[in-house]
Protein backbone atom coordinates (compact mmCIF):
# COMPACT_ATOMS: atom_id res chain seq x y z
CA UNK A 1 0.00 0.00 0.00
CA UNK A 2 1.53 3.09 -1.61
CA UNK A 3 0.54 6.58 -1.98
CA UNK A 4 1.06 8.28 -5.91
CA UNK A 5 -0.90 11.38 -5.33
CA UNK A 6 -2.48 13.34 -2.54
CA UNK A 7 -4.93 15.90 -2.58
CA UNK A 8 -6.22 18.29 0.07
CA UNK A 9 -9.46 20.77 -0.54
CA UNK A 10 -10.18 23.48 1.97
CA UNK A 11 -8.22 21.22 4.73
CA UNK A 12 -6.53 22.88 7.89
CA UNK A 13 -4.04 24.93 6.74
CA UNK A 14 -4.41 23.95 2.73
CA UNK A 15 -7.24 25.55 0.28
CA UNK A 16 -5.92 23.37 -2.10
CA UNK A 17 -2.76 21.35 -2.21
CA UNK A 18 -1.67 18.69 -4.67
CA UNK A 19 1.43 16.40 -3.86
CA UNK A 20 1.85 14.55 -6.94
CA UNK A 21 4.28 11.95 -8.67
CA UNK A 22 5.54 10.32 -5.67
CA UNK A 23 7.11 7.09 -6.96
CA UNK A 24 5.99 3.85 -6.38
CA UNK A 25 9.60 2.80 -5.76
CA UNK A 26 9.01 5.25 -2.63
CA UNK A 27 9.13 3.27 0.44
CA UNK A 28 10.09 6.58 2.83
CA UNK A 29 8.18 10.12 1.88
CA UNK A 30 10.10 13.12 3.47
CA UNK A 31 7.88 15.99 4.52
CA UNK A 32 9.91 19.06 5.13
CA UNK A 33 9.45 22.30 5.78
CA UNK A 34 9.51 25.17 8.22
CA UNK A 35 7.30 25.04 11.76
CA UNK A 36 4.06 25.76 10.78
CA UNK A 37 3.88 25.08 6.82
CA UNK A 38 1.59 22.31 6.75
CA UNK A 39 3.26 19.07 8.08
CA UNK A 40 1.07 18.15 10.15
CA UNK A 41 -1.67 18.77 8.44
CA UNK A 42 -0.89 16.32 5.84
CA UNK A 43 -1.11 13.86 8.96
CA UNK A 44 -4.27 15.06 10.23
CA UNK A 45 -5.66 13.64 6.87
CA UNK A 46 -4.49 9.96 7.07
CA UNK A 47 -5.63 9.77 10.83
CA UNK A 48 -8.76 10.95 9.37
CA UNK A 49 -9.67 8.62 6.73
CA UNK A 50 -9.83 5.53 8.40
CA UNK A 51 -11.56 6.85 11.85
CA UNK A 52 -14.53 8.76 10.87
CA UNK A 53 -16.32 10.58 13.43
CA UNK A 54 -19.13 13.46 13.08
CA UNK A 55 -17.83 17.64 13.40
CA UNK A 56 -15.52 18.27 11.15
CA UNK A 57 -14.78 21.54 11.99
CA UNK A 58 -11.55 20.83 13.04
CA UNK A 59 -10.34 20.43 9.88
CA UNK A 60 -11.72 22.19 7.21
CA UNK A 61 -10.26 25.81 6.87
CA UNK A 62 -13.69 27.52 5.63
CA UNK A 63 -17.04 26.81 5.70
CA UNK A 64 -16.65 25.20 2.26
CA UNK A 65 -16.76 21.59 1.03
CA UNK A 66 -13.65 20.42 1.57
CA UNK A 67 -12.50 16.82 0.83
CA UNK A 68 -9.17 14.16 0.76
CA UNK A 69 -8.24 12.70 -2.12
CA UNK A 70 -5.58 9.80 -1.91
CA UNK A 71 -4.75 7.52 -5.23
CA UNK A 72 -2.61 4.68 -4.59
CA UNK A 73 -0.33 2.91 -6.25
CA UNK A 74 -2.69 -0.16 -7.04
CA UNK A 75 -5.35 2.22 -8.65
CA UNK A 76 -7.15 2.39 -5.56
CA UNK A 77 -8.67 5.92 -4.37
CA UNK A 78 -9.87 7.17 -1.53
CA UNK A 79 -12.13 10.27 -1.31
CA UNK A 80 -13.51 11.85 1.68
CA UNK A 81 -15.93 14.70 1.95
CA UNK A 82 -16.69 17.14 4.57
CA UNK A 83 -19.63 19.10 3.41
CA UNK A 84 -20.50 22.35 5.13
CA UNK A 85 -22.89 21.04 7.56
CA UNK A 86 -20.31 19.39 9.33
CA UNK A 87 -21.10 15.89 8.39
CA UNK A 88 -18.55 13.74 7.03
CA UNK A 89 -19.03 11.14 3.63
CA UNK A 90 -16.61 8.57 2.28
CA UNK A 91 -16.43 7.07 -1.02
CA UNK A 92 -14.78 4.05 0.92
CA UNK A 93 -14.70 1.70 3.44
CA UNK A 94 -12.27 2.23 6.10
CA UNK A 95 -11.56 -0.87 7.31
CA UNK A 96 -9.93 -1.56 3.78
CA UNK A 97 -7.24 1.06 4.43
CA UNK A 98 -4.72 0.36 6.67
CA UNK A 99 -3.30 3.87 7.70
CA UNK A 100 -0.99 3.95 11.14
CA UNK A 101 0.17 6.95 12.39
CA UNK A 102 2.40 8.58 16.00
CA UNK A 103 2.37 12.24 16.96
CA UNK A 104 5.35 13.62 18.27
CA UNK A 105 4.11 13.31 21.70
CA UNK A 106 4.44 9.18 22.46
CA UNK A 107 7.59 9.24 24.74
CA UNK A 108 6.19 8.29 28.23
CA UNK A 109 8.03 9.12 31.15
CA UNK A 110 7.74 5.62 32.57
CA UNK A 111 5.90 2.38 32.20
CA UNK A 112 2.52 2.57 33.96
CA UNK A 113 0.61 -0.29 35.99
CA UNK A 114 -2.44 -0.24 32.79
CA UNK A 115 -2.90 -1.18 30.00
CA UNK A 116 -5.12 -3.41 27.63
CA UNK A 117 -2.92 -5.28 24.89
CA UNK A 118 -6.03 -6.59 23.28
CA UNK A 119 -6.31 -3.06 21.77
CA UNK A 120 -3.23 -3.67 19.63
CA UNK A 121 -4.91 -5.69 17.47
CA UNK A 122 -7.38 -3.19 15.60
CA UNK A 123 -4.87 -0.67 16.56
CA UNK A 124 -7.64 0.97 19.14
CA UNK A 125 -5.59 2.84 21.23
CA UNK A 126 -4.33 5.52 18.44
CA UNK A 127 -5.34 8.78 19.98
CA UNK A 128 -8.53 10.82 18.44
CA UNK A 129 -6.76 13.58 17.15
CA UNK A 130 -2.76 13.52 15.86
CA UNK A 131 -2.31 16.34 18.35
CA UNK A 132 -3.69 14.37 21.08
CA UNK A 133 -0.74 12.30 23.61
CA UNK A 134 -0.02 8.74 22.00
CA UNK A 135 0.07 6.40 24.89
CA UNK A 136 0.57 3.66 22.82
CA UNK A 137 4.08 2.50 24.50
CA UNK A 138 2.19 1.18 27.72
CA UNK A 139 0.72 -1.50 25.58
CA UNK A 140 3.97 -1.94 23.70
CA UNK A 141 5.86 -2.92 26.89
CA UNK A 142 3.18 -4.89 28.35
CA UNK A 143 2.55 -6.82 25.02
CA UNK A 144 6.60 -7.41 24.36
CA UNK A 145 6.85 -8.78 28.17
CA UNK A 146 3.20 -10.56 27.64
CA UNK A 147 4.91 -12.38 23.92
CA UNK A 148 7.81 -13.34 25.66
CA UNK A 149 6.20 -15.13 29.13
CA UNK A 150 3.41 -16.66 26.95
CA UNK A 151 5.92 -18.55 24.33
CA UNK A 152 7.99 -19.30 27.47
CA UNK A 153 4.94 -21.31 30.04
CA UNK A 154 3.27 -22.74 27.05
CA UNK A 155 5.79 -25.64 26.66
CA UNK A 156 5.85 -25.77 30.44
CA UNK A 157 2.26 -26.53 30.92
CA UNK A 158 2.17 -29.23 27.85
CA UNK A 159 4.90 -31.38 30.12
CA UNK A 160 7.48 -30.49 27.70
CA UNK A 161 10.50 -27.78 28.18
CA UNK A 162 11.32 -24.53 26.85
CA UNK A 163 12.82 -25.47 24.16
CA UNK A 164 11.98 -22.44 22.22
CA UNK A 165 14.05 -20.10 23.51
CA UNK A 166 16.19 -19.66 20.93
CA UNK A 167 13.18 -18.47 18.53
CA UNK A 168 12.39 -16.21 21.11
CA UNK A 169 16.07 -14.80 21.35
CA UNK A 170 15.56 -14.19 17.83
CA UNK A 171 12.62 -13.21 17.11
CA UNK A 172 12.16 -10.82 19.74
CA UNK A 173 15.33 -10.02 22.18
CA UNK A 174 18.26 -10.03 19.05
CA UNK A 175 16.07 -7.90 16.80
CA UNK A 176 15.75 -5.16 19.14
CA UNK A 177 19.25 -5.28 20.31
CA UNK A 178 20.65 -4.99 17.22
CA UNK A 179 18.37 -2.17 16.21
CA UNK A 180 19.98 -0.61 19.19
CA UNK A 181 23.60 -1.24 18.00
CA UNK A 182 22.62 0.08 15.12
CA UNK A 183 21.34 3.70 16.37
CA UNK A 184 24.06 3.77 19.14
CA UNK A 185 27.20 2.14 17.94
CA UNK A 186 28.51 -0.96 18.97
CA UNK A 187 31.03 0.90 21.63
CA UNK A 188 29.35 -0.82 24.96
CA UNK A 189 29.58 2.36 26.97
CA UNK A 190 27.19 4.20 24.96
CA UNK A 191 24.78 1.64 22.99
CA UNK A 192 21.84 0.47 25.01
CA UNK A 193 21.01 -3.37 24.58
CA UNK A 194 17.86 -4.64 27.23
CA UNK A 195 18.53 -7.87 29.23
CA UNK A 196 15.90 -8.39 31.54
CA UNK A 197 12.39 -6.89 32.38
CA UNK A 198 10.12 -7.27 35.34
CA UNK A 199 6.67 -7.36 35.52
CA UNK A 200 3.85 -5.37 36.89
CA UNK A 201 2.63 -6.39 40.90
CA UNK A 202 0.18 -5.17 42.97
CA UNK A 203 2.95 -2.63 44.51
CA UNK A 204 5.61 -2.14 41.29
CA UNK A 205 5.08 -1.30 37.98
CA UNK A 206 6.86 -3.24 35.34
CA UNK A 207 10.01 -2.44 34.22
CA UNK A 208 12.17 -3.16 31.02
CA UNK A 209 15.61 -3.24 31.96
CA UNK A 210 18.70 -2.21 29.95
CA UNK A 211 22.72 -2.44 29.93
CA UNK A 212 24.58 0.28 29.48
CA UNK A 213 28.53 -0.42 30.36
CA UNK A 214 28.20 -2.12 33.39
CA UNK A 215 25.46 -0.58 34.41
CA UNK A 216 21.75 -1.97 34.51
CA UNK A 217 19.02 0.71 33.83
CA UNK A 218 15.27 0.63 33.66
CA UNK A 219 13.20 2.46 30.74
CA UNK A 220 12.30 5.23 33.00
CA UNK A 221 15.97 6.45 34.16
CA UNK A 222 17.23 6.45 30.28
CA UNK A 223 17.28 9.61 28.17
CA UNK A 224 14.97 11.35 26.31
CA UNK A 225 17.00 10.09 23.45
CA UNK A 226 17.06 6.86 24.28
CA UNK A 227 13.61 6.53 25.06
CA UNK A 228 12.71 8.26 21.84
CA UNK A 229 14.52 5.04 20.21
CA UNK A 230 13.60 2.07 22.36
CA UNK A 231 9.74 3.70 21.86
CA UNK A 232 9.57 3.63 18.44
CA UNK A 233 11.64 0.16 17.76
CA UNK A 234 9.56 -1.46 20.38
CA UNK A 235 6.62 -0.85 18.61
CA UNK A 236 7.25 -1.98 15.54
CA UNK A 237 8.69 -5.25 17.28
CA UNK A 238 5.43 -5.85 19.05
CA UNK A 239 3.27 -5.07 16.13
CA UNK A 240 4.93 -6.13 13.06
CA UNK A 241 1.53 -7.59 11.90
CA UNK A 242 -0.31 -4.81 11.79
CA UNK A 243 2.20 -2.65 9.49
CA UNK A 244 1.88 -4.83 6.93
CA UNK A 245 0.58 -2.97 4.09
CA UNK A 246 0.17 -0.18 5.61
CA UNK A 247 0.22 3.84 5.36
CA UNK A 248 2.50 4.49 8.39
CA UNK A 249 2.81 8.10 9.18
CA UNK A 250 5.40 9.42 12.07
CA UNK A 251 5.92 12.88 13.13
CA UNK A 252 9.59 14.62 14.32
CA UNK A 253 11.18 10.93 14.56
CA UNK A 254 14.17 12.72 15.50
CA UNK A 255 13.59 14.53 18.41
CA UNK A 256 16.13 14.55 20.77
CA UNK A 257 18.70 12.60 18.60
CA UNK A 258 22.44 14.37 17.20
CA UNK A 259 22.51 14.24 12.97
CA UNK A 260 24.48 10.88 13.64
CA UNK A 261 21.73 9.39 15.29
CA UNK A 262 19.14 10.73 13.08
CA UNK A 263 20.15 9.24 9.83
CA UNK A 264 21.11 5.90 11.55
CA UNK A 265 17.71 6.04 13.18
CA UNK A 266 15.91 6.32 9.77
CA UNK A 267 18.00 3.92 7.83
CA UNK A 268 17.06 0.94 10.39
CA UNK A 269 13.61 1.73 10.65
CA UNK A 270 13.00 2.20 6.72
CA UNK A 271 15.82 -0.90 6.10
CA UNK A 272 14.95 -3.77 8.62
CA UNK A 273 10.80 -2.63 10.27
CA UNK A 274 8.71 -0.58 7.19
CA UNK A 275 7.45 -3.81 5.14
CA UNK A 276 7.77 -3.57 1.61
CA UNK A 277 4.11 -3.95 1.26
CA UNK A 278 4.12 -0.68 3.35
CA UNK A 279 5.13 3.10 2.58
CA UNK A 280 6.51 5.59 5.74
CA UNK A 281 5.87 8.84 5.77
CA UNK A 282 7.81 11.12 8.47
CA UNK A 283 8.20 15.07 9.23
CA UNK A 284 11.48 16.72 9.66
CA UNK A 285 13.61 19.29 9.58
CA UNK A 286 16.73 17.35 10.34
CA UNK A 287 19.89 17.48 8.93
CA UNK A 288 20.17 13.72 8.87
CA UNK A 289 16.59 12.61 8.02
CA UNK A 290 17.47 14.90 5.01
CA UNK A 291 20.94 13.27 4.19
CA UNK A 292 19.43 9.88 3.95
CA UNK A 293 16.04 10.45 2.62
CA UNK A 294 18.09 12.89 -0.70
CA UNK A 295 20.80 9.65 -0.89
CA UNK A 296 18.81 6.77 -0.84
CA UNK A 297 16.72 5.83 -4.19
CA UNK A 298 13.99 4.42 -2.12
CA UNK A 299 12.66 7.67 -0.61
CA UNK A 300 10.91 11.25 -1.88
CA UNK A 301 11.06 14.47 -0.60
CA UNK A 302 8.75 16.59 -0.34
CA UNK A 303 8.91 20.36 0.66
CA UNK A 304 6.09 22.35 1.80
CA UNK A 305 8.16 25.32 3.11
CA UNK A 306 7.19 29.10 1.16
CA UNK A 307 3.76 27.70 0.38
CA UNK A 308 1.18 30.02 -0.34
CA UNK A 309 -2.12 27.88 1.82
CA UNK A 310 -4.61 30.46 0.06
CA UNK A 311 -4.03 29.53 -3.49
CA UNK A 312 -3.81 26.01 -5.34
CA UNK A 313 -0.61 24.55 -4.63
CA UNK A 314 0.59 21.75 -6.73
CA UNK A 315 4.26 20.20 -5.73
CA UNK A 316 6.16 16.75 -6.87
CA UNK A 317 9.09 14.87 -4.85
CA UNK A 318 12.74 16.96 -4.89
CA UNK A 319 15.12 16.08 -7.77
CA UNK A 320 17.88 13.85 -5.91
CA UNK A 321 20.52 16.82 -7.12
CA UNK A 322 18.94 19.57 -5.64
CA UNK A 323 21.12 20.60 -2.35
CA UNK A 324 18.63 23.07 -1.21
CA UNK A 325 16.53 20.73 0.92
CA UNK A 326 19.04 20.85 3.28
CA UNK A 327 18.85 24.61 3.67
CA UNK A 328 15.47 23.60 6.05
CA UNK A 329 18.52 22.61 8.66
CA UNK A 330 21.30 24.78 7.84
CA UNK A 331 20.58 27.77 6.42
CA UNK A 332 23.30 28.86 3.74
CA UNK A 333 24.65 31.91 5.38
CA UNK A 334 24.93 29.31 8.79
CA UNK A 335 26.68 26.94 6.93
CA UNK A 336 29.23 29.74 4.77
CA UNK A 337 30.15 31.14 8.26
CA UNK A 338 31.32 27.70 9.87
CA UNK A 339 33.25 25.97 6.62
CA UNK A 340 34.97 29.33 6.11
CA UNK A 341 37.75 28.00 6.90
CA UNK A 342 37.28 24.17 6.09
CA UNK A 343 38.75 22.02 3.85
CA UNK A 344 35.84 20.12 2.13
CA UNK A 345 36.52 16.35 1.56
CA UNK A 346 33.92 13.86 0.22
CA UNK A 347 34.09 10.27 1.27
CA UNK A 348 32.38 7.49 0.22
CA UNK A 349 30.37 4.87 2.40
CA UNK A 350 30.12 6.04 6.21
CA UNK A 351 33.58 6.69 7.01
CA UNK A 352 33.07 10.00 7.02
CA UNK A 353 32.49 10.31 10.91
CA UNK A 354 35.49 8.66 11.43
CA UNK A 355 38.01 10.79 8.95
CA UNK A 356 36.53 13.68 11.02
CA UNK A 357 37.55 12.18 14.42
CA UNK A 358 41.34 12.12 12.58
CA UNK A 359 41.34 14.89 10.52
CA UNK A 360 38.60 16.85 12.15
CA UNK A 361 40.47 19.72 14.08
CA UNK A 362 42.98 20.10 11.42
CA UNK A 363 40.48 22.37 9.43
CA UNK A 364 38.81 19.46 7.48
CA UNK A 365 35.47 18.10 7.19
CA UNK A 366 33.72 15.52 5.80
CA UNK A 367 31.05 14.90 3.74
CA UNK A 368 29.60 11.60 3.04
CA UNK A 369 28.64 10.14 -0.02
CA UNK A 370 26.79 6.54 -0.53
CA UNK A 371 29.49 5.20 -2.80
CA UNK A 372 32.41 5.98 -5.06
CA UNK A 373 30.67 7.41 -7.74
CA UNK A 374 28.74 9.72 -5.81
CA UNK A 375 31.88 11.28 -4.69
CA UNK A 376 32.95 11.64 -8.23
CA UNK A 377 29.78 13.48 -8.94
CA UNK A 378 29.85 15.57 -6.27
CA UNK A 379 32.76 17.20 -7.15
CA UNK A 380 33.76 16.41 -10.81
CA UNK A 381 32.58 20.19 -11.07
CA UNK A 382 33.06 21.87 -8.16
CA UNK A 383 36.95 22.28 -7.61
CA UNK A 384 35.83 24.09 -4.12
CA UNK A 385 36.00 19.98 -2.31
CA UNK A 386 37.86 17.32 -2.42
CA UNK A 387 37.01 13.30 -3.25
CA UNK A 388 38.27 10.58 -1.39
CA UNK A 389 37.33 7.32 -2.92
CA UNK A 390 38.98 3.90 -2.09
CA UNK A 391 41.01 2.46 -4.43
CA UNK A 392 38.96 -0.55 -5.55
CA UNK A 393 40.50 -2.42 -8.34
CA UNK A 394 42.61 0.62 -9.90
CA UNK A 395 45.96 0.00 -11.41
CA UNK A 396 48.72 2.44 -10.63
CA UNK A 397 48.60 3.75 -13.76
CA UNK A 398 44.52 4.42 -14.19
CA UNK A 399 45.20 6.31 -10.79
CA UNK A 400 47.75 8.31 -12.10
CA UNK A 401 45.36 9.30 -15.58
CA UNK A 402 42.35 10.08 -12.75
CA UNK A 403 44.41 12.54 -10.58
CA UNK A 404 46.00 14.14 -13.60
CA UNK A 405 42.55 14.65 -15.34
CA UNK A 406 40.50 15.24 -11.67
CA UNK A 407 43.32 17.15 -9.54
CA UNK A 408 40.37 17.31 -6.58
CA UNK A 409 39.99 13.54 -6.42
CA UNK A 410 42.30 11.57 -4.50
CA UNK A 411 42.57 8.28 -3.64
CA UNK A 412 43.13 5.71 -1.16
CA UNK A 413 46.54 3.49 -1.71
CA UNK A 414 44.84 0.72 0.06
CA UNK A 415 41.75 -1.12 -1.48
CA UNK A 416 39.46 0.12 1.32
CA UNK A 417 38.82 2.32 4.21
CA UNK A 418 39.28 -1.07 6.49
CA UNK A 419 42.73 -1.90 4.93
CA UNK A 420 44.00 1.06 7.20
CA UNK A 421 42.12 0.42 10.21
CA UNK A 422 43.41 -2.98 10.08
CA UNK A 423 46.83 -2.34 8.72
CA UNK A 424 49.84 -4.33 11.17
CA UNK A 425 51.42 -0.94 11.83
CA UNK A 426 47.79 0.83 12.48
CA UNK A 427 46.97 -2.41 15.10
CA UNK A 428 50.69 -1.92 16.03
CA UNK A 429 50.68 1.40 17.60
CA UNK A 430 47.32 0.77 19.39
CA UNK A 431 48.29 -2.72 20.82
CA UNK A 432 51.80 -1.98 21.42
CA UNK A 433 53.77 -4.83 22.93
CA UNK A 434 50.16 -7.29 22.53
CA UNK A 435 50.49 -7.29 19.08
CA UNK A 436 52.32 -9.93 16.78
CA UNK A 437 52.95 -8.07 13.83
CA UNK A 438 54.51 -11.19 12.56
CA UNK A 439 52.05 -13.72 13.13
CA UNK A 440 49.08 -11.50 12.20
CA UNK A 441 50.94 -10.74 8.42
CA UNK A 442 50.93 -14.42 8.50
CA UNK A 443 47.17 -14.65 9.12
CA UNK A 444 46.47 -11.91 6.55
CA UNK A 445 47.96 -13.60 3.71
CA UNK A 446 46.86 -17.39 4.80
CA UNK A 447 42.86 -15.85 4.75
CA UNK A 448 43.94 -13.97 1.37
CA UNK A 449 44.93 -17.46 -0.34
CA UNK A 450 41.95 -18.79 1.39
CA UNK A 451 39.63 -16.67 -0.60
CA UNK A 452 41.78 -16.25 -3.75
CA UNK A 453 39.33 -17.47 -6.51
CA UNK A 454 36.78 -15.54 -4.70
CA UNK A 455 38.68 -12.22 -5.36
CA UNK A 456 39.54 -12.44 -8.53
CA UNK A 457 36.14 -13.56 -9.78
CA UNK A 458 35.00 -10.42 -8.80
CA UNK A 459 37.52 -8.33 -10.29
CA UNK A 460 36.13 -7.51 -13.92
CA UNK A 461 32.40 -7.13 -12.43
CA UNK A 462 33.72 -4.47 -9.90
CA UNK A 463 35.76 -2.32 -12.55
CA UNK A 464 32.93 -2.30 -14.60
CA UNK A 465 31.60 -0.11 -12.13
CA UNK A 466 33.64 2.70 -12.02
CA UNK A 467 32.51 6.24 -13.39
CA UNK A 468 36.13 7.56 -13.80
CA UNK A 469 36.45 4.74 -16.83
CA UNK A 470 33.55 6.86 -18.40
CA UNK A 471 35.33 10.35 -18.35
CA UNK A 472 37.97 9.17 -21.04
CA UNK A 473 40.15 7.26 -18.61
CA UNK A 474 41.83 4.47 -20.63
CA UNK A 475 40.60 1.28 -19.57
CA UNK A 476 42.05 -1.63 -21.87
CA UNK A 477 40.78 -4.22 -19.45
CA UNK A 478 44.27 -6.00 -18.04
CA UNK A 479 43.91 -7.67 -14.68
CA UNK A 480 47.12 -9.55 -14.65
CA UNK A 481 48.64 -6.72 -12.36
CA UNK A 482 46.12 -7.78 -10.24
CA UNK A 483 45.99 -11.37 -9.93
CA UNK A 484 49.72 -11.32 -9.64
CA UNK A 485 50.02 -8.96 -7.08
CA UNK A 486 47.23 -11.32 -5.30
CA UNK A 487 49.58 -14.47 -5.60
CA UNK A 488 52.30 -12.87 -4.51
CA UNK A 489 52.79 -14.29 -0.64
CA UNK A 490 54.70 -10.38 0.13
CA UNK A 491 52.35 -8.32 1.98
CA UNK A 492 53.69 -5.36 0.06
CA UNK A 493 52.23 -6.62 -2.75
CA UNK A 494 48.89 -8.02 -1.98
CA UNK A 495 47.71 -6.14 0.56
CA UNK A 496 46.98 -2.83 -1.67
CA UNK A 497 44.53 -5.13 -3.66
CA UNK A 498 42.80 -7.10 -0.81
CA UNK A 499 39.84 -6.29 0.12
CA UNK A 500 40.01 -6.39 3.88
CA UNK A 501 36.36 -4.89 3.95
CA UNK A 502 34.51 -8.36 2.76
CA UNK A 503 37.08 -10.98 3.33
CA UNK A 504 38.85 -10.47 6.42
CA UNK A 505 37.77 -12.20 9.71
CA UNK A 506 38.78 -10.16 12.33
CA UNK A 507 37.76 -12.82 14.95
CA UNK A 508 41.62 -13.39 16.25
CA UNK A 509 41.19 -9.47 17.12
CA UNK A 510 37.84 -9.99 19.53
CA UNK A 511 40.12 -9.86 22.50
CA UNK A 512 41.50 -6.76 22.28
CA UNK A 513 38.38 -5.08 22.26
CA UNK A 514 39.28 -2.73 19.17
CA UNK A 515 37.04 0.16 18.03
CA UNK A 516 37.32 1.59 15.23
CA UNK A 517 37.47 5.48 17.21
CA UNK A 518 40.70 4.71 18.43
CA UNK A 519 41.86 2.81 15.17
CA UNK A 520 41.60 6.29 13.22
CA UNK A 521 42.95 8.60 15.73
CA UNK A 522 46.72 7.09 16.13
CA UNK A 523 49.47 8.60 14.38
CA UNK A 524 49.82 6.27 12.01
CA UNK A 525 46.30 6.62 9.99
CA UNK A 526 46.55 10.51 10.25
CA UNK A 527 49.85 10.61 8.77
CA UNK A 528 48.40 8.48 5.80
CA UNK A 529 45.41 10.15 5.39
CA UNK A 530 46.79 13.15 5.20
CA UNK A 531 49.54 12.80 3.07
CA UNK A 532 47.39 11.17 0.58
CA UNK A 533 44.89 14.57 0.84
CA UNK A 534 48.07 16.55 0.36
CA UNK A 535 48.79 14.63 -3.23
Amino acid sequence: MRINNLQLKNFKRFTDLTIANIPGTAKLVLLIGANGSGKSSVFDAFHNVRKIKAGSDYFQKSKEDGFVHIALEDGRVIHQVYDTFGSIFSAYDPADFNFIGRSSNRILARISQSANTDQIENDEDRPDTFIDNDNRFDNDAFGYMQIIDNALRAPLFQGGHADNNERIFLDFIKPFNDSLSSVFGEDPETTIRIVNYQNATPFSRPQLIFRKGEAQISYDLLSHGEKQVVVLLLNFIVRREQYKDAIIYIDEMDCHLNTLLQARLLEEIVSKWIPDTSQLWTASHSLGFIDYARKTEIAAIIDLDNLDFDSPQLIAPEPKENLDVYEIAIPKDIISSILADKKLVVAENKNSALYNLALGEKSYLFLPANNNREVFLMVKDDRSKTGLRDRDYLRDDEIMAIKKKFPNLKILEYYTFENYLYHPENLAEVLTSRFDKAGYIKDLARQKDQHMLSIISKIAVARQTYVEFKEGINNDGALDVFIDALKSPDFNSFYPYYNMKEFFDKSNLARYNLHSRALVTTHWFRQQLEEILKK
